[in-house]
């Protein structure tokens, strides 16, 4: 059943394309009012990230927020970091979730050092994303150095989701260690989300943070706290699919739960289909003289 449903949401997904005029018939997007409103509420908000048309449809019906993170250098380009992503990257992957979903809120990051040198630049990358790719935010790292890049975006009318990640920058894609350790580090932790928020978040991913410390951010802000490896205390949970699906290129972060086994399915398709076409059992007859479609 549950197989069907996904199979039926994702050829759905494909008709409601952000160029297909019936769109609006078909789902309305979420809204940045419905994300906030989440805030202390008992159901948390589920987030996953996405990269792809196919996976976005697929999820599309299921999570409130898809983020469009640069952790795509490891997943799609197999980089050991995400320094070389850049802002066309973001835009192209962000605007094929978007066109391929309907429901979820969609937010893509902005990329390293398209944002940090001024709020001007960072007002002018976050334009270009949110025109290009019609997501709904952009996602920001940074704590209280990036308050005023925040504030500026905010007022301009841009939706900026805050990241959190303490002391630890986005120089390497693992062996994240959890910030926040120290007394000193929580309280510089909390000060950050503190500003961040502030300066006009409306929401902000706390990742490989202390539970302990999470849950104090949670209490201190007054917006939505989406947890990445951060204990159970957050406004909301954010998974990295690939991980999440069992099709990391590596053993995944002890926060991460894996829903799925992909990776031996896939490899024995692929495998079953080698053997078939060297041993000429594919194609077969029906798989011949077959009318062109537009794959």
């Amino acid at each position: 059943m549950r197989r069907n449903r996904a199979e039926a949401n994702f050829q759905e997904a494909r008709l409601a394309s952000r160029a297909h005029p019936a769109r609006g018939a078909i789902a309305r997007r979420r809204t940045l009012a419905e994300l906030t409103q989440r805030k202390g509420t008992a159901v948390p908000l589920v987030c996953a990230t996405a990269y792809s048309a196919p996976m976005a449809a697929l999820i599309d019906d299921e999570v409130d927020l898809i983020v469009v993170s640069d952790a795509l250098a490891k997943w799609v380009y197999g980089l050991d970091s995400a320094l070389p992503v850049t802002l066309d990257m973001m835009i192209a992957h962000g605007a094929a979730v978007v066109r391929a979903t309907g429901r979820a809120m969609v937010a893509v990051d902005l990329p390293f050092g398209s944002y940090q040198d001024s709020p001007a630049n960072g007002y002018r990358s976050a334009a270009r994303v949110l025109a290009e790719t019609e997501a709904d935010a952009v996602v920001l790292k940074g704590g209280a150095e990036m308050a005023e890049t925040v504030r500026f975006l905010v007022e301009r009318g841009v939706n900026v989701i805050g990241h959190a990640i303490g002391p630890v920058r986005q120089t390497r894609l693992a062996g994240l260690a959890a910030a926040g350790q120290s007394d000193a580090g929580a309280r510089r932790l909390l000060a950050d989300a503190a500003a961040i928020a502030a300066a006009g978040a409306c929401a902000l991913v706390v990742e490989c943070v202390p539970s302990a410390v999470a849950a104090e951010i949670r209490r201190a802000i007054p917006v939505p706290t989406i947890g990445l490896g951060s204990g159970p205390d957050c406004d909301g949970q954010l998974l990295i699919l690939n991980d999440m699906l069992g099709l990391g290129l590596d053993r995944p972060p002890r926060y991460v739960r894996r829903y799925a086994d992909l990776a031996p399915l896939i490899m024995g398709a692929v495998s079953d289909y080698a053997r078939d076409v060297r041993t000429r059992k594919f194609p077969g007859p029906t798989e011949t003289d077959v009318v062109p479609t537009d794959r």
